[in-house]
């Protein structure tokens, strides 16, 4: 998945990127509102973890405006949104789920309970999403099927290529670490070796070789994207 997470507190950022991270899931984060919801509806994200109480604008705020159409997946955003906060009284609940969180979580919390709860709702967003289909430029991959097309021509690729494919594009048109996608094909046991490096190069020859515009973009020292030509912008991990 990649998550948003907007909270202030640090300290439980840096928890939640470190366990989170570890299990292969992309996270950016936001200290107030404000920027929280700039993300929020600039960039595509799987779900999002918001705390109640922030500076600059509160999450029950940061909520509405996200459902009221401010978001680049639409209008009214349906993205999934966990909100996590102190107030476990019902009617902060009730408030919380009126302004249009999918899920609601006290604080203090179990961060295996946390990652269920944001499987248990991408399982219900793919239940109505049979077939999901990601887009970028002329290229296509259905996950459903595994069938990936450029300009409508079929694409066979290895399982490895397949995999960084949809990882990159789950995250155009931000830029993905070498260590996520190392992550992504072999855990925390990648091989001796730069195998990374020959995985691209294999997805680049069926991705970008038959095709004047190239959208596999190497950033050095920091990973690749996948993109049509324009300005870099910066990573997630």
């Amino acid at each position: 998945m990649r998550l948003l997470v907007i909270e202030d507190n640090r300290n439980l950022v840096a928890n939640l990127f470190d366990y989170f991270e570890a299990r292969g899931h992309i996270v950016d984060a936001a200290p107030d509102g404000v920027t929280g919801l700039h993300l929020a509806t600039t960039q595509r994200y799987d779900a999002i973890v918001l705390d109640w109480m922030l500076p600059r604008m509160d999450g029950p705020e940061v909520l509405r405006r996200l459902r009221e159409g401010q978001a680049i997946q639409g209008p009214g955003s349906q993205v999934p949104v966990i909100m996590l906060t102190a107030r476990d009284e019902l009617p902060d609940k009730i408030a919380g789920f009126r302004a249009g969180a999918d899920d609601y979580l006290t604080k203090p919390f179990e961060l295996p309970e946390l990652e269920v709860r944001l499987s248990a709702l991408q399982a219900r967003i793919r239940g109505h999403r049979r077939n999901p289909v990601l887009e970028v430029e002329d290229l296509r991959m259905d996950l459903a099927t595994l069938e990936v097309t450029r300009a409508g021509q079929p694409l066979h690729l290895y399982p490895a290529c397949r995999k960084l494919l949809e990882v990159l594009m789950q995250a155009s048109p931000a830029a993905v670490t070498r260590e996520r996608l190392e992550y992504a094909l072999w855990g925390d046991e990648p091989p001796d070796g730069d195998m990374l490096r020959s995985h691209i190069y294999e997805l680049r020859r069926s991705v970008d070789g038959p095709f004047p515009v190239k959208l596999i973009q190497t950033l050095p020292r920091i990973g690749y994207r996948l993109v049509a030509p324009g300005p870099a912008p910066a990573a997630h991990g």
